[in-house]
């Protein structure tokens, strides 16, 4: 195995996960509710590997040749967002509605549903990891090309085991109700700006 190449694997799939995205936002509220953690990480880390495999075996340019694969899932994925970024607000201004598990999906199959929405209704996950991820590997040999996705499946495993987990570090800070209200509101801006940018791409 090259070392050079799974790191930059690695690193640039890593640069583009770690930003604040709609599937960060609800891994994160999860690690911060500590309900069904493992599975939702499991999902985002095998999903994420998944779509970049795709991406490194070529998926990403029979994407590019059928753009209304990435109309249909624009348009669905942009009310996706908005609805749940009409959730998140909703708990943000209710004074009812304060509680950890409050803004959390508790049900299993729900939150599994939820995650699986968050990143397979996302066209931004789709370019990230099947068309950027992919054309940047289809750069490299051959040989390291399977190097270059390991790589960069390993750095979503890791970021989405980190924010799941680690999220527990802050919560003395979410023991104040407040701070659960300032982090909706942030999520439903979010949600919301992460939908118009779908709607009216550049």
């Amino acid at each position: 195995m090259n070392a050079a190449t799974f790191v930059q694997g690695f690193a640039t799939s890593l640069a583009l996960i770690v930003a604040i995205g709609a599937q960060n936002a609800f891994v994160l509220r999860q690690g911060l509710a500590r309900t069904h953690v493992l599975p939702v990480v499991l999902v985002c880390a095998l999903s994420d590997a998944l779509l970049i495999s795709l991406g490194v075996a070529g998926l990403g340019r029979w994407v590019q040749e059928h753009p209304v694969l990435l109309t249909v899932t624009r348009w669905g994925g942009a009310a996706f967002l908005v609805a749940y970024g009409a959730l998140a607000a909703r708990r943000a201004l209710s004074p009812h509605a304060l509680s950890v598990q409050g803004g959390a999906v508790g049900d299993l199959r729900g939150a599994i549903a939820a995650c699986l929405a968050f990143t397979y209704l996302n066209p931004h996950c789709w370019l990230d990891t099947v068309v950027l991820l992919g054309s940047i590997a289809a750069q490299q040999p051959e040989a390291e090309r399977t190097v270059f996705g390991t790589g960069a499946a390993s750095a979503g495993a890791v970021w989405f085991f980190s924010l799941g987990f680690g999220a527990r570090l802050l919560a003395p800070l979410f023991a104040r109700p407040v701070a659960w209200r300032v982090l909706d509101a942030a999520i439903a801006l979010v949600m919301w700006a992460i939908a118009a940018s779908l709607i009216y791409p550049r």
